[in-house]
């Protein structure tokens, strides 16, 4: 029988939270890196990196056309790193979803700093006159031996220099910090130095997860052997320390994926004050804060 969707998966497969009405499109499977000990979306083995090859990737695109034509509006190119791909093979793919999607206004990514070494901006601004518009980052912290210690293989200055091509190319760029990530002793400069980050890149989008293992710590605690998971008031302590010292101009910041306590939305630095007070709410009398129950978090 044939599929409904005329695109072969390999599960696991992952999006970010919005882009749950696009329509996803494997160009690689798995995460050309996957040494970060805090991530397990690709550690199955049917999920061992390569990059699909091309002719299926344009057939998949031709055939999503003729079965679904003007209903797709959106596009994420999975897996956990398209970008990794050649910029000629990246066009190749964008200009076949602009050929047979053409109600398509929005492509969309994940991006590892690492893979942008290589490629110039003027490369990026390519691929963003193309139609790729949106690329999300996971820096996960701007701390140096944070980053280090979870074999993120990246620096400070390393995302720093892909988040600025990026926003030189014109593609919309959307951050992810995540809260808890360091443990108690390394929290307060994680926070420090994420902020940091964030206001040297100033991006369009901001959110933030908190860690967590539903595999098991193990993996993780190689590197980090006197870590322990932050508390619900540490959490709230973390993040009003990170948000307290942004310095955003017009950034959409989202802290509402289901792993976090506290729903935050806002935009930085307008909504600023605002989000430290629920924060310093939740800090000072949980109770009577509006926070998520334990069943409704998740990944």
């Amino acid at each position: 029988m044939p599929s409904v969707i005329p695109i072969r998966y390999i599960e696991p497969v992952y999006r970010p939270p919005s882009e749950a009405e696009s329509l996803i499109l494997p160009i690689t499977d798995g995460c050309s890196w996957n040494h970060c000990t805090f991530c397990e979306m690709y550690t199955a083995a049917q999920k061992r990196f390569r990059a699909r090859d091309e002719s299926e990737v344009l057939e998949s695109i031709q055939r999503s056309g003729e079965r679904f034509g003007s209903e797709i509006r959106r596009v994420f190119l999975a897996d956990g790193d398209a970008l990794v791909l050649p910029t000629r093979r990246l066009l190749a793919v964008l200009d076949a979803i602009r050929q047979h999607l053409p109600a398509v206004r929005r492509v969309s990514s994940y991006c590892l700093p690492r893979n942008l070494r290589r490629k110039s901006v003027d490369e990026l601004r390519e691929l963003a006159a193309a139609g790729l518009s949106i690329a999300y980052v996971g820096a996960e912290s701007g701390d140096d031996e944070v980053l280090e210690r979870v074999n993120k293989g990246e620096t400070f200055e390393s995302t720093r220099a892909a988040l600025d091509k990026l926003g030189a190319a014109g593609i919309t760029r959307s951050v992810m910090i995540l809260n808890g990530l360091a443990g108690p002793a390394l929290s307060l400069r994680h926070a420090e130095n994420s902020a940091r980050l964030l206001n040297a890149t100033q991006p369009e989008y901001l959110a933030t997860l908190v860690v967590s293992f539903p595999l098991g710590e193990e993996r993780f605690r190689g590197g980090f052997p006197a870590w322990r998971p932050l508390s619900q008031h540490e959490l709230f302590v973390e993040m009003e320390s990170f948000v307290d010292q942004l310095q955003l101009k017009r950034t959409l910041f989202r802290s509402d994926h289901a792993s976090n306590w506290l729903v935050l939305k806002g935009t930085l630095g307008a909504d600023k004050q605002r989000l430290l007070q629920q924060l310093r709410q939740a800090i000072t009398d949980p109770q009577g804060a509006p926070l998520r129950p334990s069943w409704a978090r998740g990944l």
